[in-house]
């Protein structure tokens, strides 16, 4: 069933999915039946679930009981070694990408008004892809740390490139420009990264080792990026207020005092940070960014000063039971949480572009 987000004063939006005007002082949640109490409760519980499962779930499943022992007094048995070595650092990195692939996707759409867009839609995956394989077509074989760091410049590169391309139209960093401008950057550094590979295996191997997405690939580097993943948390924050009167057009925005092109600098950087910390820590996880911000405002409404953080919890959710999930369907072994959630979200991109009318942005 379809669902329109509306505003005590603003009328419905025409019959679109893309470039639908945002309500931003939506209360068509609460009209709904839902509390103030359960739009806090469920993402939190949420979160809870999936970290749980995450700690307990695996090829040897656990006991909360166990989990508790090898929190409060490991003594070295397999399973204490097993959670607090291996579960708990995944659970870690997942809790971080996920919360940065759910605000960096809500900022996404924020900002380019478009309820199909995600963060690769700047270009992050594959600027992080052209750095990874340039080096490696350059200097040869790189360490997983030597990945990790061109990774998080790679995809810095790429958005600043967007931005600058999309500021440097006549109307400047529109949503049009900016959605144009990304398709570009990212067309580009995919063509360079196909012509690199297909001269050099070595950069073909390093290339298909880096684009599977995972969890459990890169845990040390939760460690090196976390300045990052605060900034980018905190520019989001800032970006809320603009946000919400970006919402109801720029020249509304301008007559309530928000300056459009601060705020749209604001916006980028927090979704450059966050994405580019994101495919840092687990490589390019697709689809995330995509159906979390459609998750919270079905239940929250489209304030984003209620959106973006309960993105941020469904996006924490969303990446651990799919990590989850392929560590149970493949047992032993595991499917990596990319193709887990390529495989969820394939299908729900069909619904979106099919749905007559959406929650709105």
């Amino acid at each position: 069933m379809s669902e329109s987000v509306t505003s005590g004063t603003t009328p419905d939006p025409p019959d679109s999915s893309i470039d639908a005007p945002a309500t931003p002082r939506s209360n068509a949640a609460i009209r709904a039946g839902r509390s103030p109490l359960v739009m806090v409760a469920v993402p939190v519980a949420a979160v809870l679930a999936a970290v749980l499962l995450s700690i307990c779930v695996g090829s040897n499943p656990s006991t909360l009981a166990e989990v508790w022992h090898a929190i409060s007094t490991p003594s070295g048995t397999d399973m204490d070694v097993t959670i607090r070595e291996l579960r708990w650092p995944r659970t870690l990195v997942g809790i971080a990408a996920g919360a940065c692939l759910g605000v960096a996707g809500i900022l996404t759409q924020g900002h380019t008004r478009n309820a199909v867009a995600e963060p690769g839609l700047l270009g992050i995956n594959q600027g992080a892809a052209l750095a990874i394989v340039t080096a490696t077509f350059l200097f040869g074989g790189l360490s997983v740390h030597t990945q990790a760091g061109l990774a998080f410049a790679g995809a810095l590169a790429a958005s600043v490139l967007v931005f600058a391309v999309g500021t440097a139209a006549r109307n400047g960093a529109t949503p049009v420009t900016l959605v144009l401008s990304g398709a570009a950057v990212t067309a580009l550094c995919g063509g360079l990264v196909t012509g690199l590979v297909l001269l050099d295996s070595a950069s073909l191997d390093t290339l298909r080792f880096w684009q599977v997405g995972s969890l459990a690939a890169r845990p040390y580097t939760l460690g090196a990026i976390w300045p990052f993943v605060a900034v980018g948390l905190l520019f989001a924050l800032l970006n809320i207020g603009a946000l919400n009167t970006l919402a109801l057009g720029e020249d509304t925005a301008r007559s309530l005092g928000t300056s459009v092109p601060v705020a749209r600098c604001v916006g980028i950087a927090a979704i450059t940070l966050l994405a580019g910390s994101a495919v840092t820590m687990a490589g390019p996880i697709a689809f995330a960014g995509l159906l979390v911000p459609h998750i919270a405002r079905a239940l929250v409404g489209a304030d984003y000063r209620r959106t973006v953080p309960a993105s941020a919890a469904f996006g924490i959710s969303l990446v651990l039971i799919a990590d989850t999930a392929g560590r149970v369907v493949a047992r032993p072994g595991e499917l990596s949480v990319g193709v887990v959630l390529a495989v969820i979200g394939a299908p729900f991109f069909v619904l979106l572009a099919r749905r007559r009318r959406l929650v709105t942005i």
